[in-house]
């Protein structure tokens, strides 16, 4: 993971083909390497996408390159990263147990003992920051992810431990979908992608402060959040639901001084920055770990358009 990336292919190559297509493995590799920095592009995919060059602009604008977004010749002689890089990971009589279907009704969610996951594929791509397409193109011998054993090995993206860094500020951007940590110095020093409430009403900017941190919560369910639920689900009243994964607000709560209004994961990372959520930050469950770890209670928040 720290091989430069012009191990792999020459700067005066990257200046010749700056306009080429990059291929899958090259973006697995750069995508690897941004994530490993803390600058996330979402889900790992090997699709040279929006996400992954925002991802990058910042890593470029942090490490006082020009923040184009465009793996340049430049940024390849700066970039550390190898070739994308792979390892196994044998399912466990523990993972197949714990595997827990999620109902769409509140109150038999309330009634789990977990909210893990769903599927094999979904936890193994959600353990290497991946899309569940990409595990799937990887293992092209798995046909049947539902009738997986113990014992079966599964290919998967071999990411670096995370480095603990501290955040002295975090800044949320309305218009860019991002939630930015800064050091003491001012430096930034990650970036990951966010969804944004739909109401207008709950987009407003200000300065705001870390007020709890919780990390695999559960959630307390009111019906008063959720307008678009049946006459049923409306009438439940409140209900705790179990930590997971799969819980609503994902694997870390961070509180702010702003009543209901939150930074978290989901179980849909696929949707991260697509879609809107009912009022708060959301992340990839991933991207929302690390970030509690970054902050602690009384963190500035600063919220812009």
């Amino acid at each position: 993971m720290v091989t430069a990336w012009i191990a792999l292919m020459t700067i005066t190559t990257f200046a010749q083909e700056s306009a080429r297509k990059i291929s899958r493995e090259d973006a697995i590799s750069i995508q690897i390497g941004l994530d490993d920095a803390g600058f996330s592009p979402g889900q790992i995919d090997g699709k040279w996408g929006g996400a992954t060059r925002q991802a990058l602009a910042a890593w470029q604008q942090a490490n006082g390159l020009k923040a184009s977004g465009d793996f340049d010749a430049i940024t390849a002689a700066n970039f550390l990263a190898g070739e994308a890089n792979y390892t196994n990971y044998v399912v466990t009589a523990a993972d197949l147990a714990r595997l827990t279907r999620i109902p769409e009704d509140w109150k038999e969610r309330s009634e789990l003992s977990n909210m893990w996951f769903e599927t094999v594929v979904e936890m193994v791509a959600e353990k290497c920051h991946a899309s569940e397409g990409l595990i799937k193109t990887l293992n092209p011998g798995i046909t049947n992810w539902a009738a997986i054993q113990i014992n079966q090995s599964v290919t998967m993206l071999n990411l670096s431990p995370a480095r603990h860094m501290s955040a002295a500020k975090v800044k949320v951007s309305l218009s860019a979908k991002t939630i930015t940590a800064y050091d003491e110095s001012g430096k930034m020093i990650a970036l990951f992608p966010c969804s944004i409430a739909a109401d207008k009403e709950k987009r407003t900017p200000g300065q705001l402060t870390v007020q709890t941190v919780a990390v695999n919560p559960n959630y307390t369910f009111d019906p008063v959040n959720f307008p678009e639920l049946d006459d049923t689900q409306k009438g439940y009243g409140k209900l705790i639901a179990p930590a997971g994964p799969n819980n609503p607000v994902g694997t870390a709560w961070i509180g702010l001084s702003r009543v209901g209004y939150g930074m978290h994961g989901t179980p849909h990372p696929d949707q991260i920055g697509k879609t809107f959520s009912h009022g708060c930050f959301r992340l990839a469950n991933w991207n929302a770990t690390r970030l509690a770890q970054m902050v602690v209670i009384g963190t500035p928040v600063e919220v812009v358009e």
